[in-house]
């Protein structure tokens, strides 16, 4: 009976021990992705502040453009035209 109770303990111990370890390098791990995370959207911001700039540049120019097409038609064409085949 004493051999029983304690191998029971043994194993309930061996059981509390796997939990503690592994719940403990989950705890780790899930930290160590979270700063990963948090360093992505740092990446993510910095690119986003960086690109902003651009679009509301490249956002102008299609207005300009289309405005042109409505006030100039034909050298609204030879620009596209320009733009299109001799910049690549």
């Amino acid at each position: 009976m004493i051999k029983i109770l304690v191998t029971a303990l043994i194993v309930s111990q061996l059981i509390l021990f796997t939990q503690v370890y592994f719940t403990s390098e989950s705890q780790k791990e899930t930290q160590a992705y979270k700063v990963k995370c948090d360093s992505l959207q740092k990446v993510s911001d910095s690119l986003y502040a960086e690109l902003y700039p651009c679009s509301i540049e490249l956002n102008r120019h299609q207005v300009a453009y289309q405005l042109f097409l409505q006030r100039n038609p034909k050298a609204a064409e030879q620009y596209g035209n320009i733009i299109s085949n001799e910049t690549e």
